[in-house]
């Protein structure tokens, strides 16, 4: 039965073998130990600081981010309404440029008629004064020899009938 009891000897030699071990880890051990636990938690403070300076430059880019889009947005906008400015005004030049081109061939055709017109009136008073010289000289004979006296005659009978349509 002496397991169960203890003797003094045995309590002293326990008592003096726990003072040795205590003694030893607490001048050798302790201070590993506590030195792990510090830096242990020395880098869980870092991880945690870390962890906030990354979540406030999360912040900071996705402030940036969204700054840079409304940029974009408002640039784009800007970029439509200057094309679509830029395609009225082309439209509108062409219009002005067509308008231009269109009111010149027509200035020209009405040139162009004119002139014919006027081409033909002469052909016209021409093959007139030619018949009617031809028909004065069977008619009147030698009277109207001069060609210049003709050409006179035809432009007044010619004249007149103009003033009588």
């Amino acid at each position: 039965m002496e397991l169960f009891t203890p003797d003094l000897g045995l309590i002293f030699w326990m008592f003096v073998a726990f003072a040795v071990l205590f003694l030893l880890l607490w001048k050798f051990a302790w201070p590993a130990i506590m030195k792990g636990v510090d830096s242990r938690a020395e880098l869980i403070d870092q991880g945690v600081l870390y962890a906030r300076e990354a979540k406030e430059q999360l912040d900071n880019a996705k402030l940036q981010a969204e700054k840079f889009e409304a940029e974009a947005r408002t640039r784009q906008a800007e970029i439509l309404r200057e094309a679509d400015h830029m395609k009225s005004q082309i439209i509108e030049e062409a219009r002005a440029e067509a308008s231009r081109e269109a009111k010149k061939e027509m200035d020209a055709a009405k040139v162009a008629i004119e002139q014919a017109r006027k081409e033909a009136q002469q052909t016209f008073r021409d093959e007139v004064s030619a018949a009617a010289l031809t028909i004065a000289q069977q008619v009147v004979g030698q009277t109207l020899a001069d060609p210049k006296a003709q050409a006179k005659l035809v432009d007044n009978l010619l004249d007149n009938i103009e003033k009588t349509n």
